[in-house]
């Protein structure tokens, strides 16, 4: 038989799901995988639950529902200040990996390179990969996680640099970049002419004193930047796979073609029960911001209390803990045995860094109450377990 495509030699099964069948394996506290174990808005469940009977069943247009569209236009605008065109400026994707995808591959060509800051989403390794492209890694510093500009600088300014991929809040150190970095990126792009694609799914999940800054609505940048998002944990629907690209009417011409033969299309009846969601007062993103700031201070309060060493989020809902103190070399190991022996589910930090990082790992806290007790009495037990 003939050779099978050498792009994806390199690559394995994502570290992350993978860590979600260990914890299932060993009937562990699943805090690796970052789905929330509580309920969409039950406004949102009850209108699919009437379009169960009623429909839309068939496809909608390739790139959204119109209604959707236009409610999400609406949304974002009032948040970001910058006018959307819903018929031009808005394809809906399968969720924000497909759209961070079609992203790649409208804008990068088989030898292009792309910038990208670590630690990092495991997914934007591989979509740079896949898309011929290649990654150049920038280190964030733990444990504030900033990023030195010449550095950066010296990233962007090489050849065939096409874009650069910015998380923010951060997946998976709960970074949010401020103003004054986000004016340098954009400065920057604008120097060397390169394209920024942002990943922006926890755009609602920041704590106090920390803002979102939308990259698009800076100086010149919104010719360059595409925008990739999801309603995934805005609306705790991370199974509808309802993401979006947002980007200037010649980037979504091209990303449309590329997600016309990707996935034809969202589920139309999830599409027009989302909806509802994106109708919602400023009083349910309030009411969000005040859920996972609860949750981040019950789960970080009972790492304290255990005196474990991490890095406490400014947005998004991870922890990376140090273990450095338990002397395992490879953190995955480290992982499989907390999952079998103490019965928490943890994703190894390696995944997230280019660099030689084995001393941490990832927790995530999106998770009632009762789970994340749980979870920390089992973690109460870790220096004797392990």
């Amino acid at each position: 038989m003939k050779n099978l495509s050498t792009r994806t030699a390199g690559f394995t099964d994502s570290v992350i799901r993978r860590m979600t069948r260990v914890s299932m394996k060993y009937g562990a506290v699943n805090l690796s995988q970052g789905f929330p174990d509580f309920d969409p808005p039950k406004e949102i469940t009850d209108r699919l639950a009437e379009i169960a009977g009623v429909g839309p069943h068939q496809y909608a247009l390739t790139w959204g529902a119109q209604n959707f569209r236009e409610a999400l236009a609406q949304k974002q605008e009032h948040f970001s200040g910058m006018k959307i065109n819903p018929d031009t400026e808005i394809v809906v994707t399968c969720g924000s990996t497909e759209a961070m995808m079609a992203a790649m591959m409208t804008v990068c060509n088989p030898g292009d390179k792309v910038v990208i800051f670590s630690p990092f989403y495991e997914n934007y390794g591989a979509d740079t990969i896949l898309s011929g492209a290649e990654p150049i890694y920038v280190p964030l510093k733990p444990p504030t996680f900033e990023f030195d500009a010449n550095v950066l600088e010296d990233a962007v300014k090489q050849p065939q640099v096409k874009a650069l991929i910015l998380c923010n809040p951060s997946n998976p150190c709960g970074k949010v970049f401020t103003y004054e970095e986000l004016t340098i990126i954009a400065d920057l792009a604008k120097k060397y002419d390169i394209y920024v694609i942002t990943d922006e799914v926890y755009e609602h999940i920041l704590y106090e004193p920390h803002q979102h800054t939308y990259l698009a609505a800076l100086p010149g940048m919104r010719e360059r930047t595409i925008i990739c998002n999801s309603l995934s944990k805005t609306y705790s629907i991370t199974g509808w796979r309802l993401g979006y690209v947002i980007a200037s009417p010649e980037i979504i011409d091209r990303v449309k073609k590329v997600h016309d033969f990707l996935t034809v299309g969202a589920a139309a009846p999830l599409m027009e029960a989302a909806t509802v969601g994106l109708k919602f007062s400023d009083e349910y993103y309030k009411g969000l911001q005040a859920h996972y700031t609860h949750m981040k201070n019950l789960f970080v309060s009972g790492l304290r209390d255990i005196g474990l060493t991490f890095t406490e989020p400014q947005g998004a809902y991870y922890v990376l803990v140090d273990i450095r103190e338990f002397g395992y070399e490879s953190d995955l190991d480290f992982c499989e045995d907390l999952a079998r022996k103490v019965g928490v589910g943890a994703v190894p930090g390696s995944s997230f860094f280019r660099e030689n990082v084995n001393h941490l790992i990832r927790f995530h806290f999106a998770k009632q109450d009762a789970t994340l007790m749980e979870a920390l009495d089992r973690l109460s037990e870790i220096r004797r377990k392990l």
